[in-house]
């Protein structure tokens, strides 16, 4: 079977892509870079960063979570045929499994590429979240939960990830004051993180849990409950946005590129989608199940990794996949947090150099193919934002996760050339 390598890649600005004319409703928004710039600027992008020509690529497939609700578009892979005319007549196939849908489109190309149907892949991932307004986007996010018993009886993302950090701490014995300062930690980290990132949603948060923790409760400025234990600044962002990845075969990289990534392993696993069919809400099984399907295939250990991508579309999540990584021992990834661990100056793994999701931002659909886009940037020498400053990464890890932790998707990425 013929591996598969990363041979390009491009990442879009990540931001708020919309322009407010009636500040009082919040109503009247003008699309500043619409749904379909966004594929074609991402396409376009990574086409050029690999160094191929359009006529070059076999097959297209686009990972978009709802873009029926956000922008009123369904079959929207034949858009890229606009990135080149070129595309013409390829094969085009999108991808939905929530936030991960653009990580299970890299894994489909993969396997294309791996059973000799195709040389060059196009992956593109994109959301435009932010042309609807708040209640919308709440309701359109909750039909990815298991709607007869969470969406559709009023629960919503920030509620589901509370219930797991509720879990969390009783399970650990994590008092409420060791919680909300471990997770000021992880917020405050992704945010120093992010002001070095140019193409981060928010690059001047706050940089320390300190300044975190003495936001007011309530009015302008504030740090309000979301979801009890999550906070604002414990919550992702409502972003649009749009990355790519151009695939081909190990073989054809290695012949062909100076700087070569491959994806050496790849780890897929599904939860139960209702949250109450879970025995244990304090960890993620099944993301467990995915970084050792990964890493059995990589053939490598976590002592091996350098630096990884990791879900953070609630700060809890990062303590979650911090744990199933094998990061931190379980049910104390909070502490290591809080003791100025992973950071770019750590000298064993650096996480969430980008700003992660919650600086960085959480267009839903681009999130798995820009955390692929960004490691392999980082793996090529060719960081966007922060590096890691003790060592030269080699071996690289995404840890995508779709709804409710349900999707998991594993990927280790290694420099071989």
């Amino acid at each position: 079977m013929s591996k598969v390598s990363i041979i390009g890649a491009y990442n879009s600005k990540f931001g708020s892509l919309i322009e407010i004319k009636d500040m009082i409703s919040f109503k009247k928004k003008i699309d500043l870079k619409s749904y379909y710039d966004l594929i074609i600027e991402a396409g376009q992008g990574a086409i050029k960063d690999s160094g191929l020509e359009a006529r070059d690529i076999d097959a297209v497939w686009i990972g978009s979570c709802s873009p029926s609700r956000f922008v009123n578009q369904e079959h929207v892979a034949p858009i890229a045929v606009a990135i080149d005319p070129a595309l013409r007549f390829k094969p085009m196939t999108r991808t939905e499994c929530a936030c991960a849908s653009s990580s299970v489109a890299i894994y489909d190309a993969a396997y294309a590429i791996e059973a000799g149907r195709y040389k060059n892949v196009l992956v593109i991932g994109v959301e435009k979240m932010n042309m609807v307004d708040t209640p919308s986007m709440t309701a359109t996010l909750a039909t990815s939960s298991y709607f007869p018993e969470e969406g559709g009886k009023g629960a919503t993302f920030p509620s589901l990830f509370a219930e797991l950090a509720k879990a969390y701490a009783e399970h650990y014995q994590i008092s409420e004051s060791d919680l909300r300062n471990q997770l000021a930690h992880v917020a405050a980290l992704c945010y120093r993180n992010a002001s070095f990132n140019p193409l981060a949603h928010v690059q001047n948060g706050p940089s320390t849990a300190e300044a975190i923790l003495a936001l007011p409760e309530t009015g302008r400025g504030s740090n309000i409950m979301i979801a009890p234990p999550l906070r604002i600044h414990d919550c992702s962002l409502v972003t649009d946005g749009a990355a790519a990845v151009i695939l081909s075969s190990t073989e054809n990289a290695m012949a062909t590129k100076q700087k070569v990534v491959e994806i050496a392993g790849i780890g897929h696993s599904a939860e139960y989608l209702p949250m109450s069919r879970r025995p244990n809400k304090y960890v993620l099984e099944a993301g467990q199940d995915a970084v050792a399907k990964a890493f059995k295939e990589a053939r490598i250990n976590i002592n091996q990794v350098d630096i990884a991508e990791v879900h953070d579309c609630f700060t809890i999540n990062q303590l979650l996949t911090t744990e199933a990584l094998g990061l931190s021992e379980h049910g104390r990834a909070g502490f290591d947090y809080a003791a100025g661990r992973f950071t770019a100056d750590d000298e064993k793994v650096c996480v969430n150099l980008s700003g992660g999701l919650k600086a960085k931002g959480h267009p839903v659909g681009a999130t798995g193919a820009s955390m692929h886009a960004l490691l392999y940037k980082q793996l090529i020498g060719e960081p966007i934002g922060l590096a890691p400053k003790k060592k030269t990464p080699k071996v690289g890890v995404t840890f995508n996760v779709g709804g409710s932790a349900v999707t998991n998707c594993v990927s280790v990425l290694r420099r071989i050339k």
